[in-house]
C-alpha cells in the first residue's frame, strides 16, 4: 500500500484541494483530482526521506477542538483589549518557549497554531531547533504564557507526532 499511496495525508488533502478549487464535484474533478492525488505524492517522496509518524485519531481530533475554541475565544479577548483598554496598558512581551518537539512538522504545527490563535504571533525558531519566539499582545506574565503553551500545545502534538 506505501508503495501506491507514499503518503496517505497529503494524498487526500490534494484531493480534497482540487475539488474545492474546482467549486463542485464532477466524475472528471475527481478522476483528475484522484489522478494528482497518486503521482504527486509519489514524485514528492524522495523530498520527505523521513516522514514523522502522525497519529490520527482522537488526539488529532481533541487538538483540532482545543484549537478551533482557543482561536473563537482568543477573538473576543483581542477586541476586548482593543476596544477597552489604551495602548499604553498593553503588556506586550516576546516570548521564549522551549521546545521539547523534535520533528519539523510537529515545530511547524506548533508555531502555525500559535500564529493562528489572535493575540500571539510566533515570530522565528532558533537555529538548533529548540526554541520559539513569540510574540504576545498582553502577557502580564510571561512564564505562565510559557507554560500555557507548553501544555495546552505541545504536549497533544507530542501525542499526535509520537
Amino acid at each position: 500500500m506505501r508503495r501506491l499511496l507514499p503518503h496517505p495525508a497529503l494524498s487526500a488533502m490534494l484531493l480534497i484541494v482540487w475539488l474545492l478549487m474546482a467549486n463542485r464535484v464532477t466524475v472528471g474533478g475527481i478522476v483528475l483530482g484522484g489522478f494528482f492525488a497518486l503521482v504527486l505524492p509519489k514524485f514528492t517522496e524522495p523530498f520527505w526521506p523521513a516522514r514523522p509518524r502522525v497519529r490520527f485519531g482522537r488526539a488529532l481530533v481533541g487538538y483540532l477542538a482545543i484549537v478551533l475554541f482557543d482561536i473563537v475565544v482568543a477573538n473576543f479577548q483581542v477586541a476586548a483589549l482593543i476596544l477597552l483598554r489604551r495602548n499604553a496598558d498593553l503588556r506586550a512581551r516576546w516570548l521564549v518557549v522551549p521546545i521539547d518537539l523534535t520533528t519539523p512538522e510537529a515545530i511547524t504545527m506548533l508555531a502555525g497554531t500559535i500564529s493562528l490563535t489572535p493575540g500571539t504571533v510566533s515570530a522565528d525558531v532558533s537555529a538548533d531547533g529548540r526554541f520559539l519566539l513569540v510574540h504576545a499582545l498582553d502577557a502580564a506574565d510571561p512564564a505562565a504564557e510559557v507554560a500555557w503553551i507548553k501544555a495546552r500545545y505541545e504536549a497533544r502534538l507530542q501525542r499526535i507526532f509520537a
